[in-house]
């Protein structure tokens, strides 16, 4: 670190060395130059004054506005006229069809509330009104076209699973938009739609199925408990027409089956009652005891027409029992004979056969009209409100495989509020 007394001898000697070069260096007679001097002049034109200087006209300073509204509205100032009007048009087209869609989902909840009401219905329909725009339909008391679906319509013992219908020129009478009193209908087309899930559910307690076959029947499939046994059940129904507002089955062709034993059709026919199937019939042919049974019971043998000496034969020489049970007409005369009488008068001979004297008491309960019911279906259309002009029918009735479905038409119908 340098002394002080040296940095003071140092310059000192700086201060002489530059008195000898000015000295040598200036000339004689002129003034030396002094390099404050400069210094001096520049304090009289200082920095300042050429910061602050102001020209004619200028603004004070102020700071700048960033809000993007001012920025907004200065540039739909700036827009030419006719954009102006293209966005005010746009803007007010927009509102009027806001106003149109909240006037028309208001006049569809009112007419769905109103058709729950006089229809009797669980659930509101759903009513579509179409056409736009709604408010000069409205305003011409006049609709073009409107749309209802009612789901799950109760129909006697079942449901009907929609009923739709397309409603063409509804004039709307009153003596204003505001003043509805009740509506015209032109004309209608619809449908209705009677399920196989919805009669498999509220027809089939007993494990029943429907299903579609051809364009008006039906096939019923499933079993029926009776007195403690599960028989097999088939039947086949016919749809009819039931004047221009309902429909009906006619079943036919019921039959239990009572496993491989035997076969129950309700009725008093000579091919209905209780008779065994052909497989229990040929196994007598090999089931020795169960034949001789059978032959043992003379009026049993009578009915059948087998002579006395054939059957004195059969019994004394099991050869000549298997060719009279094997014969084609043996065979078909059993088949014939029905076994509700045999029951009656010899119930230890069916017990031979595997049958239950119970059951067989269960199914001379089950009558025709009585299993025909638990598979029969019917419904009729409803009475729709209005003032009783008009009328709606059924046109068509077909068998499809999701269900029966039947068309409907309608005209000249009148509603008042």
């Amino acid at each position: 670190m340098r002394s002080p007394h040296r940095i003071a001898t140092f310059t000192s000697e700086s201060a002489e060395l530059s008195d000898v070069r000015t000295e040598e260096s200036v000339p004689s007679g002129t003034v030396p130059h002094n390099p404050y001097d400069e210094l001096g002049a520049l304090a009289d034109n200082p920095l300042d004054e050429f910061l602050h200087e102001e020209e004619p006209g200028d603004v004070e300073w102020t700071p700048p506005n960033h809000r993007r509204g001012s920025r907004r509205r200065n540039r739909f100032a700036g827009l030419p006229l006719a954009t102006k009007a293209v966005v005010g048009i746009v803007v007010l087209a927009a509102f009027v069809t806001l106003a149109d869609r909240w006037a028309l989902l208001y006049a569809e909840h009112r007419a769905a509330d109103r058709l729950k009401d006089q229809l009797h219905l669980s659930a509101a329909p759903e009513v579509d009104i179409e056409g736009f725009p709604f408010l000069t339909q409205l305003a011409d008391r006049r609709l073009d076209e409107v749309k209802v679906t009612v789901p799950d319509v109760a129909a006697s013992r079942v449901s009907l699973a929609k009923v739709s219908a397309t409603i063409r020129d509804v004039r709307i009478e009153g003596d204003g938009p505001t003043d509805v009193r009740g509506a015209r209908i032109g004309g209608m087309t619809g449908e209705v739609l009677l399920s196989f899930d919805d009669l498999n559910r509220e027809l089939g307690a007993s494990q029943v199925t429907f299903s579609g076959r051809g364009r008006d029947r039906i096939l019923a499939r499933g079993t029926l408990p009776v007195a403690g046994h599960d028989l097999k059940m088939r039947a086949d129904a016919t749809i009819r027409r039931i004047g221009d507002t309902g429909i009906a089955t006619d079943i036919g062709g019921m039959r239990l089956d009572i496993g491989d034993l035997a076969t129950y059709r309700p009725g008093t026919r000579p091919s209905e009652g209780l008779h065994l199937s052909r497989r229990s019939v040929a196994r007598l042919a090999t089931e020795t005891a169960k034949a001789k049974a059978l032959l043992s019971v003379p009026s049993l043998v009578h009915r059948l027409g087998v002579p006395d000496s054939a059957v004195r034969e059969a019994l004394r020489s099991d050869r000549r029992l298997s060719e009279l049970t094997g014969s084609p007409r043996f065979v078909h005369q059993l088949m014939s004979l029905n076994l509700v009488d045999l029951a009656l008068a010899h119930p230890a001979l069916l017990k031979k056969f595997g049958l239950d004297p119970a059951l067989l008491q269960g199914l001379t309960r089950l009558t025709r009209p009585e299993l025909a019911d638990r598979l029969s279906l019917a419904f009729r259309l409803p009475k729709l409100p209005g003032d009783g002009t008009g009328d709606v029918r059924l046109s068509d009735v077909k068998v499809e495989k999701d269900g029966i479905r039947v068309g409907l038409t309608g005209e000249g119908l009148g509603f008042e509020r």
